[in-house]
């Protein structure tokens, strides 16, 4: 099965409060996973490689062969694949999380960059897990 995920990091101030919002579907569209969450102060990119490590522990346990990120992050989506080196300290303990989990994972991974329009719904969870100042658990 091929999960498509949808992830957003936003950030009232940079840094400043902050949140991730993640969609899961399936092959068929259906929704599988969806979070809104505040994860506190942090930058825009800190958010957004949140929402990313937050994405990939909550699939881990879920039997898929192939995993689709679709991301707004330029940053982030270069970063990862290759193109654009990390200097930021912070990142790259995110971005060394991210590769530990990908690398012991039984899926394929690939990370897209869409458009900030087709995201509007990841982008809203993460607005909406500001405002709820709810701080994910686990």
């Amino acid at each position: 099965m091929t999960l498509h995920a949808y992830t957003d990091g936003a950030s009232r101030g940079n840094p400043g409060e902050s949140g991730i919002g993640i969609i899961v579907r399936n092959e068929k569209g259906e929704q599988i996973l969806r979070l809104g969450a505040y994860i506190g102060l942090a930058t825009n990119n800190l958010a957004e490689y949140a929402a990313l490590l937050t994405l990939l522990k909550k699939v881990k346990n879920i039997n898929c062969q192939r995993l689709i990120v679709h991301s707004d992050s330029e940053l982030m989506v270069r970063q990862l694949n290759g193109e654009y080196r990390i200097k930021n300290k912070e990142i790259g303990k995110y971005y060394r999380e991210i590769q530990e989990i990908l690398h012991t994972s039984n899926f394929a991974f690939e990370i897209r960059h869409v458009p900030r329009e087709t995201n509007h719904e990841a982008d809203q969870l993460a607005n909406e897990g500001i405002e709820s100042r709810t701080r994910l658990e686990g």
